[in-house]
C-alpha cells in the first residue's frame, strides 16, 4: 500500500495480514534529496530516538531508502492538534525527544548552517522550468532573505533559548496518534538534530496552519498556547530535574510567558 508519494519520499506498507499486525515501511527517498537532507546524521538521529522509545524499530537502511517498524495509529490533522486531550500528548512528547542528553557536549544548533544551505540551493536554480510571473511578485528578492536571515540570527541567537535535540519537522502528518494506547509518537527524523527549543515549538505552531492550503487564522490563540507549553514545561521539568513532590515540578507564569514569548519569535523562522 502506497501511503504517501511525497516531494521527499516515497512510503509503501508491506504486509500480508489484513490488519496491518506484520507490516513494515519501506521509505524511498525522493531525487535530489540529498541536496538538504543529510542522510547519514538522519540514520544517526534515528538510532538515537530509538534507543530512548522514541522512534519504531530501525530494520535496515540501504543506498536510497530505510525499513522499519510500522507505527498503528492515525496521523493528526489540522483539527487533532487543536483538541486539548491530544496536543498535551503532542507536548510531553516533545519534551521527552528534547529531554535526551547530547553526551557530555554542548551542541550547536544547526539552524543558521541550514538556512544558509538553503539559500544557496535557491541561488544555484531560482529559474522555474515554467515561467511564473506571479513568483517574483511573492517571493522576496535573495538580497531580502539574505538580509532577513542576518537579522533573526542576531536577534534570536541572544533570546537564551537552550539547545536540545529538536524534530524540527512537526507538522500534523509526522505525529502518530495511537488512540488503543493512548500515546503519540514521531516519525520522519530527516530534519532532526540539535536546535533551539524555541524554534521546534513555534515551528509546530506554524503547522497548524495547514501545509498546502495555510490559514494563519488557525495559528493557535495565546489561550491555546499556554496550555500547550505548560503541558510541555511540566514534561520537560520533570524529565530534567527529576520528580519534586507528587504532583510533578511547578510551572511559574513567569517561565510560561518567557517560553511564550520565545516560541512566537522563533516561529518566524520556520
Amino acid at each position: 500500500q502506497l501511503f504517501t508519494d511525497g516531494i521527499t519520499n516515497k512510503l509503501v506498507a508491506c504486509y500480508t495480514d489484513e490488519d496491518m499486525v506484520d507490516a513494515v515501511l519501506v521509505r524511498i527517498y525522493g531525487r535530489k534529496t540529498e541536496l538538504f537532507v543529510d542522510r547519514e546524521t538522519e540514520l544517526r538521529n534515528f538510532q538515537v530516538l530509538r534507543a530512548h522509545g522514541c522512534a519504531p524499530d530501525l530494520y535496515c537502511a540501504f543506498q536510497n531508502g530505510l525499513c522499519y517498524e510500522f507505527l498503528p495509529g492515525i496521523a493528526l490533522g489540522p483539527d487533532h492538534v487543536r483538541d486539548p486531550r491530544i496536543f498535551r500528548l503532542v507536548a510531553q512528547e516533545m519534551a521527552r525527544v528534547h529531554a535526551i542528553h547530547a553526551n557530555g557536549s554542548l551542541p550547536k544548533p544547526i539552524l543558521w548552517q541550514k538556512l544558509h544551505k538553503y539559500l544557496t540551493l535557491v541561488k544555484m536554480d531560482l529559474s522555474p522550468k515554467v515561467p511564473n510571473p506571479s513568483l517574483h511578485q511573492d517571493v522576496p528578492s535573495l538580497e531580502t532573505l539574505e538580509h532577513e536571515l542576518a537579522w533573526m540570527k542576531e536577534t534570536l541567537s541572544q533570546l537564551g533559548s537552550p539547545v536540545v535535540l529538536c524534530h524540527n519537522d512537526l507538522l500534523c502528518k509526522n505525529i502518530i496518534y495511537n488512540r488503543t494506547q493512548e500515546q503519540v509518537r514521531f516519525i520522519d527524523y530527516e530534519y532532526t538534530g540539535y536546535n533551539y527549543q524555541a524554534f521546534d515549538i513555534g515551528n509546530h505552531f506554524n503547522e497548524f496552519a495547514g501545509v498546502k492550503e495555510v490559514d494563519y487564522r488557525l495559528y493557535p490563540s495565546k489561550d491555546t498556547q499556554l496550555q500547550w507549553l505548560r503541558s510541555y514545561l511540566q514534561a520537560y521539568k520533570q524529565l530534567t530535574q527529576g520528580e519534586q513532590g507528587g504532583a510533578g515540578p511547578a510551572v511559574s507564569d513567569k517561565e510560561l510567558e518567557a517560553l511564550y514569548v520565545q516560541v512566537n519569535k522563533f516561529s518566524l523562522v520556520s
